[in-house]
């Protein structure tokens, strides 16, 4: 039970949600989650950190970047929830809002993003 507990806790945030959403779609570094998301990087730092606690999300280092994708589903819950975010939730306002930052954003050079996101 508290696997479920912890899960539905972690995806109970506005921002949680609208990261695992991006992240159904492509791995991708903290800059270019901040960048889509309008958000600075100490607050999606702190929300990346809730989801890798509970095990929805995994890190890859590569030099200076730290790139997070959606980890293995541990369960069919997760499983069924992660094809939702895929196909279900991509249809909301929000949800299309982020993906189209993010799909613009991927095209950048990831130096370039980072310098822009301190911006925010």
């Amino acid at each position: 039970m508290k696997q479920y507990l912890d899960l539905f806790s972690a995806l109970s945030d506005e921002t949680r949600l609208r990261i695992m959403v991006l992240l159904s779609e492509k791995e991708l570094c903290v800059c270019q989650i901040e960048w889509a998301l309008g958000l600075p990087q100490a607050k999606v730092s702190r929300h990346l950190a809730v989801l890798r606690y509970t095990g929805l999300v995994k890190i890859r280092r590569q030099g200076l970047w730290v790139y997070y994708s959606l980890a293995e589903p541990k369960n069919e819950v997760e499983k069924n929830l992660f094809e939702c975010f895929r196909r279900c939730l991509r249809k909301e306002e929000t949800f299309k809002t982020d993906l189209s930052c993010m799909k613009r954003c991927i095209t950048k050079p990831l130096d370039l993003v980072a310098q822009m996101v301190r911006k925010l």
